[in-house]
C-alpha cells in the first residue's frame, strides 16, 4: 500500500469547522487541539488527561507541524473542545479527509462498496446519579476498505431504530450494499436505503415473525428437495483453523410468487439463508443458521461475502473494548463519550490500513515509540 499520508494534514480539513469557543482569550487554533487528540488516541491515550500528557512529552516534535501558538493545549482546553464540537460536523470533516484519501486508494473496486451498520454499548459511560444508562452508539464501518464512515449516538430512552436513519442520511448511500442485523429490519429504512440508491442485506429475526417464519418454511422446503424448480443460488465454504472446523452454506432466492409478506415488503428481491456448522478440535459442535432479506438478486458469493463482510464491525468493536478498553472508560458527558468514540474508531481505521505487519496493539506501541511511525499513516 503506497498511498502515504502526513497525519498532520488533517488539520487543513478542520478549517470550515465551527469552533465551538468564545473568541475572548481563544489561545490554541481548533485544528492544532483536533491534531494532537487524533494522534493521542493512536497512542493509546483514553481521554483528555492522557492525550495531555503525550503532547507534553512530544511538545517538540509536534511544533514541527503544529502552530502551536500559545504551546501546548491543557487538559481543560481538550475536553472543553470535545465536549462542545458537533459531533456530526466533526465527523464530517474526517469523512471528507478520508473522501480525497481514499480517492486514488488503489484497492477500489468496480463491486458495490459493502457498508456495515450495527450498534455497541460504551458500558462504562451510565450515570446512575442522573438515571442516564450507559451511552450507545450506532455506527458505520466500509468492510472491505477497513474505515469508519460515521456514528449516531441513541438518544435516551431510545434504541437503534430511531439512530440508523439519521446514520444513513450522513453517508452515501449510491451504489453501496448496507447489511444490518434484525434490529434494522424495518420497511421504512428498506425504503430509506433503496431511494438512496444503494441496497442492503438485513438479518430477520422473530422482531418481523410473519416475514422471519415465511422465510423459514421456504428454505426448509427448498433444502428437502420439494422446490427443485425455483430460483436461487448457493455458495459453500470450509475454513480450518483456531482448534476448529467452520463449514459454511448460503442460499440466495428471489422472492418466489407465492410468498405471503411479498405485498407488505415490495422493495426486497431476494431471501437468503446462512448456515455455519463448526466442529471444535475438543469434539463439540455448533449449528447457526440465520436468513435474510435483500434489495437486490446478488451472486452467491456476493452474498456470501456481504454477510461474512459485517463481521468487520464486529471486529472493530472488539478491538475497542480489548485494545482501546472503551468499555472501561467512566466518561459521564455524552458528547464527550461520543466525540472520543470516533476518535478511537477513527484510528482504528488509520492504524489497520498502515502496511506494519503487525497487530493493531502492536502498532499503536510503535506509534507511541516512534514519531516517524506516528507521522505517516496508509490510506
Amino acid at each position: 500500500m503506497d498511498n502515504l499520508v502526513d497525519v498532520a494534514a488533517i488539520s487543513t480539513h478542520f478549517e470550515t469547522l465551527d469552533d465551538p469557543r468564545q473568541t475572548l482569550n481563544r489561545k490554541h487554533l481548533l485544528g492544532d487541539v483536533i491534531v494532537i487528540c487524533v494522534a493521542g488516541i493512536i497512542c493509546g491515550c483514553e481521554g483528555p488527561t492522557a492525550i495531555h500528557r503525550f503532547a507534553k512529552s512530544r511538545a517538540e516534535w509536534l511544533g514541527h507541524y503544529l502552530t502551536l501558538p500559545a504551546g501546548i493545549p491543557s487538559r481543560d482546553c481538550m475536553r472543553r473542545i470535545l465536549t462542545t464540537l458537533n459531533p456530526e460536523a466533526f465527523q464530517k470533516c474526517f469523512r471528507d479527509w478520508l473522501a480525497v484519501a481514499l480517492a486514488s486508494a488503489a484497492d477500489k473496486t468496480a463491486d458495490k462498496r459493502l457498508v456495515a451498520i450495527d450498534g455497541k454499548s460504551c458500558r462504562g459511560s451510565h450515570d446512575g446519579a442522573n438515571g442516564l444508562g450507559a451511552s450507545h452508539i450506532v455506527s458505520a464501518w466500509a468492510s472491505e476498505e477497513g474505515v469508519a464512515l460515521g456514528q449516531v449516538a441513541t438518544a435516551e430512552k431510545s434504541n437503534e431504530i430511531t439512530a440508523i436513519p439519521e446514520l444513513l442520511r450522513q453517508i452515501e448511500l449510491k451504489d453501496t450494499i448496507i447489511s444490518i442485523d434484525a434490529m434494522g429490519c424495518q420497511k421504512a429504512i428498506v425504503t430509506q436505503i433503496v431511494k438512496g440508491g444503494g441496497d442492503c442485506v438485513i438479518a430477520v429475526k422473530k422482531n418481523q415473525p410473519k416475514l422471519h417464519d415465511a422465510i423459514e418454511t421456504y428454505f426448509r422446503d427448498l433444502i428437502a428437495g420439494d422446490l427443485e424448480d425455483h430460483d436461487y443460488r448457493v455458495q459453500e465454504s470450509r475454513d480450518a483453523g483456531h482448534g476448529r472446523i467452520d463449514e459454511r452454506v448460503y442460499f440466495l432466492a428471489r422472492v418466489p410468487k407465492d410468498f405471503a409478506p411479498a405485498d407488505a415488503w415490495p422493495m426486497v428481491k431476494a431471501i437468503g439463508y446462512a448456515l455455519r456448522y463448526t466442529r471444535h478440535a475438543d469434539g463439540r459442535e455448533a449449528t447457526e443458521i440465520r436468513y435474510y432479506i435483500s434489495t437486490d438478486y446478488l451472486s452467491s458469493k456476493r452474498f456470501a461475502e456481504v454477510v461474512r463482510g459485517h463481521w468487520g464491525i464486529e471486529s472493530m468493536h472488539w478491538v475497542l473494548d480489548v485494545t482501546f478498553r472503551e468499555d472501561a472508560q467512566r466518561g459521564r458527558e455524552r458528547t464527550l463519550v461520543n466525540n472520543l468514540s470516533w476518535l478511537r474508531r477513527f484510528a482504528i481505521s488509520l492504524l489497520k490500513r498502515h502496511p506494519s505487519q503487525d497487530s493493531i496493539k502492536g502498532k499503536m506501541q510503535c506509534c507511541s515509540f516512534n514519531t516517524d511511525f506516528l507521522k505517516i499513516q496508509a490510506i
